[in-house]
């Protein structure tokens, strides 16, 4: 029993449903030659998870956040996919692939072949077992990274109000799921082993800014230690978490973000793996011609860093590097090797931040980090260039402008004037006409020269401006 097709896109997530709409939109396929075999439904926009679908109050729900909204595009349901000659394999199981003989067996016995597939799998949360602790079966612990760990912390959510929930993690998912915790009215512990929060991108100046805005919305942090077991009742749910440093933290449910690992074993053996992931030339193809990854599970070069390997664990890498594989499919020779500006956002409570780059270098602060509407950035500076650069509570045109001084790697020679100017530098270094060396601060240009250099606009975050919306107002 088998199926045929010319495409397999391989996962379905974000970067699935961006794939579906780019094949559309250049019309490479015919009717029944495309299909996506995704564990879910319909591939969807994973960030409203810790976002709108945790709101107390008009919660978003699919159809929703199917893919694309996010990106202020098509809504692709299942009615779109079946208009355009999709077809959907839902609710199904890969156990393995052959690559060699470009074939698929699911968990029902179905085997389904390929000329070309996209590896879109994504990645999995990391499980509390996998650090020698265990008990993360029980009702009231919960992880998020699909619908169904999404509808289990609802309705521990749910049983949950006025109680105490734990929040193991520091990170993106632990700090979005605090924030959700105590929009619906429970308390909340985060522990995590780190000395401040966002450890992997974060300033100890600029995580101690949210940690007291957290703080004040009556979130404790315990940090420096980790979890080592549970209290039960007779039931087996959770009522203690006990950490590492001898304390025990009262709690009705506990949430664990402790990161994610991307899903790889299919390929193992098969396939060139690099970073954790999939390894993948500029086109997005991996060291088999007939294969591409996308998405968190593939490791690609990043031209800004000279070409270096990364594997990003972001939505809009999902997006941009799904969409770019689908080009090279289908016009190799028009397509060029990727050209990808690591971008990192995050929205929660009334806060809103991005960050553009890599954080190497010499960090420089700047701005208001005092009042609850604060306004501050910081620029990394390395070899005398920008690297990196972070702001919160910016607007369209300043987050555009910082991504242009990023990706233009603008040359700085006075780290006391950059910080003297903050938020300005970034304004008025984007607008000039640059050579194609950069605009060392303080220098005029030596000659005008129209840059071309992309920019990365902010609508992932317009996208899911319902995070919190009329409630962020009563706090």
């Amino acid at each position: 029993m088998g199926r045929a097709f010319v495409y397999v896109v391989l996962g379905g997530g974000v970067a699935a449903g961006y794939a579906a709409l780019e094949f559309a939109r250049r019309g490479g396929y015919s009717r029944g030659e495309l299909c996506i075999i995704s564990e879910e439904v319909a591939p969807y926009e994973r960030p409203a998870l810790s976002k709108g679908y945790l709101l107390p109050e008009g919660p978003s729900r699919l159809p929703k956040f199917h893919t694309c909204v996010g990106a202020n595009d098509e809504l692709l349901t299942t009615k779109w996919y079946k208009e355009q000659g999709i077809e959907l394999v839902l609710g199904t199981r890969v156990i393995s692939a052959d690559v060699r003989r470009k074939t698929l067996l699911t968990a029902t016995g179905e085997t389904i072949s390929y000329k070309t597939l996209i590896i879109a799998t994504g990645a999995r949360a990391l499980k509390l077992e996998e650090f020698g602790i265990n008990g993360s079966d029980a009702a009231n612990i919960c992880y998020l990274r699909n619908l169904e760990d999404a509808d289990k912390l609802v309705n521990a959510m749910n049983s949950c109000s006025g109680g105490n929930a734990v929040v193991i993690g520091g990170g993106y998912i632990g700090m979005e799921c605090a924030a959700a915790l105590v929009t619906n009215k429970i308390k909340v512990t985060m522990v995590f082993p780190e000395k401040h929060c966002m450890g992997r991108l974060f300033t100890e100046k600029i995580a101690e800014y949210y940690e007291n805005y957290y703080t004040s919305k009556g979130v404790t942090f315990t940090k420096g230690t980790v979890l080592t077991s549970f209290e039960k009742d007779s039931t087996g749910k959770v009522t203690s978490v006990i950490l590492k440093d001898g304390n025990h933290l009262p709690a009705d449910m506990v949430v664990v973000g402790i990161g994610i690992r991307a899903n790889t074993s299919l390929f193992e053996g098969q396939l060139l793996m690099e970073k954790g992931g999939v390894k993948v030339n500029g086109q997005m193809q991996t060291s088999d011609s007939s294969v591409y990854a996308v998405g968190d599970v593939a490791a690609f070069p990043i031209k800004l860093f000279d070409s270096d390997i990364r594997r990003l664990e972001h939505v809009d890498s999902a997006r941009r590097t799904a969409r770019h594989a689908v080009a090279a499919i289908l016009e190799p020779s028009k397509t060029r090797d990727v050209d990808y500006l690591p971008f990192f956002y995050s929205r929660v409570f009334t806060l809103s931040w991005q960050f553009y780059g890599d954080n190497v270098g010499e960090v420089v602060h700047y701005g208001d980090f005092t009042s609850s509407s604060a306004r501050f950035g910081a620029y990394w500076v390395g070899r005398g260039q920008i690297t990196g650069a972070f702001l919160e509570g910016g607007n369209r045109e300043e987050y555009e402008a910082l991504s242009v001084i990023v990706r233009r790697k603008t040359k700085v020679s006075d780290l006391s004037e950059l910080k003297k100017q903050g938020l300005a530098f970034a304004i008025q270094e984007s607008k000039k006409d640059v050579p194609d060396g950069g605009v060392t601060l303080g220098e005029k240009p030596a000659f005008v020269w129209y840059a071309t250099a992309g920019v990365v606009a902010a609508v992932s975050i317009s996208a899911f401006g319902y995070w919190y919306g009329r409630k962020r107002r009563r706090w």
